[in-house]
């Protein structure tokens, strides 16, 4: 017999989190680690400081799910009010709390603070509820059983939170899972070069390939993100299923997907160069120094980084680079000509075994006849030549073009590391 899944509901309270003056990154921490644990989440849900509407949302999220997490509210302030509200919904009264008193106390004792009259309003607790002590905080949280749910309520301050959680709240919801509790693998291809809507059209057929397992997909521009996941109560073939649809996912995207790690595009490359004992520079006009920024973001780059120049100038592309004067008159400045240049001229000052350059119009003004907004030339200088391209890639905003410059440069130098690792 087929063990029953765990369902889960995850509650963020407080006005400041409602209205998004402040992000609601704890909902996100707390689905991810119990999404690794083998419980589904089904609904995240956000209410202001009501203690009405609070209540409401606990009662009907306690009638839906096995399990409920709550953050925030917890504090000594007048607009903590989530143990009041939980209390109602669960039809109790507050009541002092010794064990959450203690746990007040001993957090001031280990930092030589003096306790406040307001703190004891944290102490309250609703009847019933077993403490959960909060050894990075003021605040204790509490679990409660109501109905069939088991609610665990936690600070919302994410640094007590995360503490609590992993070490106090999770360690008894996967108890509570006992042999429901299922295996959770997931893993993420990473693409660089189609829409997300051709991303989505290679997709097909994905759900009758493997009709266990489930796929979505995220961008965060220019790169694209296809996670698989599956949940199996057998770690290996959970494993195995997630491996097997990652490969089938490679196979239908091409040479666009770039890792089955969900690795960055600069991090594959970094990589690529550290493997290959090889070192890169970089001379940049129209991405202002973003390529750079891009393979210096990775930890362990001065393995492979020597040089970057932010040649904006004709005069900086000639004095520091050594491109021809009569190279920018006989073809302008953006032009694959210059690129060339630009990247042999860098290796050459550098020393780098690979040099990169961009030169382009990121908008929104500079477009000339045959040069719209958008236009990049990218040279890419490598012991066995130069070559360069030209691509027109406006996406209607100087940053967003900037980004997929650098992107563009940084997937050229890609490919030709690929080439030499065959």
């Amino acid at each position: 017999m087929k063990a029953k899944l765990l369902k889960a509901e995850i509650l963020a309270t407080g006005n400041e989190v409602l209205t998004g003056v402040v992000a609601d990154t704890n909902s996100a921490y707390i689905a991810s680690r119990l999404e690794e644990t083998g419980i589904e989440v089904r609904r995240h849900v956000c209410v202001g400081d009501d203690p009405e509407l609070i209540a409401d949302a606990v009662t009907e999220m306690c009638k839906r799910s096995d399990l409920v997490i709550v953050t925030g509210g917890l504090g000594p302030t007048g607009d903590d009010i989530t143990a009041g509200a939980v209390a109602k919904a669960a039809g109790k009264p507050l009541v002092f709390s010794k064990e959450a008193h203690r746990s007040m106390s001993a957090y001031f004792e280990r930092r030589k603070k003096q306790f406040q009259r307001s703190d004891t309003k944290q102490a309250m607790l609703p009847e019933g509820a077993e403490c959960i002590a909060n050894e990075v905080g003021t605040a204790a949280g509490f679990s409660i059983k109501i109905g069939k749910c088991h609610l665990f309520a936690m600070p919302g301050v994410p640094r007590e939170m995360k503490w609590m959680l992993d070490a106090k709240v999770l360690p008894r919801t996967e108890a509570l899972a006992g042999s429901a509790r299922m295996y959770t693998a997931k893993k993420t291809v990473s693409v660089f070069g189609l829409p997300e809507a051709v991303v989505g059209e290679r997709m097909a057929g994905f759900d009758e390939a493997f009709p266990d397992a489930a796929y979505g997909i995220r961008v965060s521009f220019p790169e694209i993100f296809v996670t698989v996941s599956t949940r199996k109560q057998d770690p290996a073939e959970a494993d195995s299923t997630v491996n097997s649809a990652c490969s089938w996912i490679v196979a239908r995207i091409g040479d666009c997907a770039f890792s089955d790690n969900g690795a960055s595009l600069p991090e594959v490359v970094g990589r690529l160069l550290l493997s290959q004992k090889e070192t890169i520079a970089v001379a940049e006009s129209c991405t202002g120094g973003l390529v750079a920024h891009l393979l210096t973001s990775i930890p362990g780059s001065s393995g492979y980084f020597l040089f970057s120049g932010v040649t904006y100038s004709n005069n900086s592309k000639m004095n520091v680079l050594g491109v021809s004067e009569d190279t920018i008159f006989a073809n302008g400045a953006v032009s694959q000509e210059v690129a060339r240049e630009m990247a042999l001229g860098t290796r050459k000052v550098a020393g780098s075994t690979y040099a990169v350059a961009t030169t382009g119009i990121a908008g929104p003004g500079g477009a000339t006849k045959g040069k719209p907004v958008g236009t990049v030339c990218i040279g890419l200088a490598a012991p066995d030549g130069v070559e360069s391209i030209t691509l027109e890639l406006s996406f209607g905003d100087r940053g967003m073009n900037k980004r997929v410059f650098a992107f563009c440069a940084l997937d050229m130098l890609r490919r030709k590391l690929l080439q030499g690792r065959k």
